[in-house]
Formats: structure tokens, C-alpha cells, sequence
């Protein structure tokens, strides 16, 4: 499987999105985020991840501005929070995002948690926002399988992305079977379970014989998976070592291994109690 720094997925609606960028959720907002961005930027990230919710929206958009790169070259996501869910309401946070932001077109937007009720109202806005061409794509992250069955019933556009929490310890396949049967693409967030299972066992077998770490053959498994992934680092020696996952491939069995390590460890939200 050959992948690198520039590989991409075409969406649903056509457009191109990169395999691997930058979350930056827990990034303090100032020169924490600012910093992170510059330099996964430098090191050839193409995708930035980001929310309303995370407070560090502007400094997202300065890193971004500040890098010299095209701003096409550069693919942005952000979110609507549960407190901005309904029709009128989505779309002006939307704006508000947009503003903080400031780099122009959002590249993907997303409901960033399935509110009971408004989510319906929150996805019509969206589905305003892109038929008018104000945001390039439109998702939601924290979908499970009935969320999305909902949404299907009377939605114009199907999201282009779910986000999700996915990992080798967490792999969902129920959720990324229906998503691929919809045409969504699934996008991972946390896929290094934050570091609780860098010491297993059997992934530690598997990144010492290829003479790697616990974290990019977790990043590495994830991309053979065939998931844009975002990992979240703040540290320039994290985010280069993310990055380090384009020169090596797992083997059917190391795949197979892995497959196995599956043990519902979920590190944040859990949505499916979610009505």
C-alpha cells in the first residue's frame, strides 16, 4: 500500500481529503496551538483539526496564515458544539468559527456531538451552509449506527465524514461497516488511546521488530485500516515521530495481529447511551 504525507481520500461530494493531520484537542489556546501548528505544518501536515469547543480556534487560523503556504494546500476542520445546535443557531456559529478562524472557505464542518432533538435542525443548517457554497464539505462526529439511520431519513446531503473515537483497541468495525456502506468516511480521533496500551504486549512485540514505536505502528494500522487519522501532539519530537509512519508497512499478519487487540478502551465520550 503506497501512502505518504500528501496521500488523500475523495469524499463523497468529490473533494480531497488528507489521510493524516493534526488534532488539537487539549491544546491550550495561545502559543501551545500556535506552536503545534507551525510546526506540523513545516513538517508537511496538511490537515488541522480543530472545534469551536477546544477555544483555540484563532490561534489554528494565525499558524495557518503565518505559514506561507497556499491556503488550498491547507485542509481545515472545525465544529458545531452542542450549545449552538439548532437552525438559525448552527449557522451562526458557524460564522462566528469562521471569523475566529480567518484563513476564509472551511474545508469541513461537523456536528461534533449528536444532541438529541436539534441534531436534525443543526444538519439542515449545515446542509444550507454547503449548498451555498460557504463550507467545501459537511460531517458529524460522535455518530453512532442509529444516529446516522436518523439522519439518512430525511437528509439532502449524507455527511461526508463521521469523526469517531477509533483506535487498535477500539475498532468499531459495526460503525465503519455502516459508514462505508453509506459512502462516509471515517475519521479517527484519539488513535493512540493516549499512550494507556503503548506497553501491551503484542503491539510492543510488533514495533520492536520493526524497529519502531508503540504509537506509529498504532498510526500505521490505522492508515492500512484505510482512516484519515489525527493524532494530537503538542511537542515537536511527537509530531515528527507521528509523521514517521509513510517509510514502513505492517504485513497481513502483523495486521491480523492487531486486529486482535480489540477491547472496547474508549479514552473519551462515549455516544452510544446518547438517544
Amino acid at each position: 500500500m503506497s501512502l505518504h504525507m500528501a496521500s488523500t481520500v475523495e469524499l463523497n461530494n468529490g473533494v480531497k481529503m488528507p489521510r493524516f493531520g493534526l488534532g488539537t484537542y487539549r491544546l491550550s489556546p495561545g502559543k501551545e496551538t500556535y506552536d503545534a501548528v507551525r510546526t506540523a505544518l513545516e513538517v508537511g501536515y496538511r490537515l488541522i483539526d480543530t472545534a469551536s469547543y477546544y477555544a483555540n480556534e484563532k490561534d489554528v487560523g494565525r499558524a495557518i496564515r503565518d505559514s506561507g503556504l497556499d491556503r488550498d494546500l491547507v485542509f481545515v476542520t472545525t465544529k458545531l458544539y452542542n450549545h449552538d445546535h439548532g437552525y438559525s443557531e448552527a449557522l451562526k456559529a458557524f460564522e462566528a468559527s469562521q471569523r475566529r478562524i480567518d484563513v476564509g472557505t472551511i474545508d469541513l464542518f461537523l456536528i461534533h456531538w449528536p444532541v438529541p432533538v436539534l441534531r436534525q435542525r443543526s444538519w439542515k443548517a449545515l446542509e444550507t451552509l454547503l449548498r451555498d457554497g460557504r463550507c467545501r464539505c459537511i460531517g458529524v462526529s460522535n455518530y453512532t449506527v442509529a444516529h446516522l439511520k436518523e439522519l439518512e431519513t430525511d437528509a439532502e446531503f449524507i455527511p461526508a465524514v463521521n469523526q469517531v473515537e477509533l483506535s487498535p483497541f477500539l475498532q468499531q468495525t459495526e460503525l465503519v461497516d455502516a459508514c462505508r456502506s453509506m459512502g462516509v468516511q471515517v475519521e479517527s480521533y484519539s488513535p493512540l488511546a493516549r499512550g494507556k496500551r503503548f506497553g501491551h504486549k503484542g503491539l510492543q512485540g510488533i514495533a520492536d521488530s520493526l524497529v519502531r514505536s508503540p504509537a506509529q505502528v498504532m498510526l500505521r494500522w490505522g492508515l492500512q485500516k484505510g482512516l484519515v487519522i489525527i493524532p494530537k501532539a503538542a511537542s515537536k519530537e511527537h509530531i515528527i515521530e507521528n509523521a514517521g509512519i509513510f517509510d514502513f508497512a505492517l504485513s497481513e499478519t502483523e495486521m491480523k495481529e492487531m486486529d486482535g487487540f480489540e477491547s472496547n478502551l474508549r479514552v473519551s465520550w462515549d455516544p452510544s447511551g446518547v438517544p
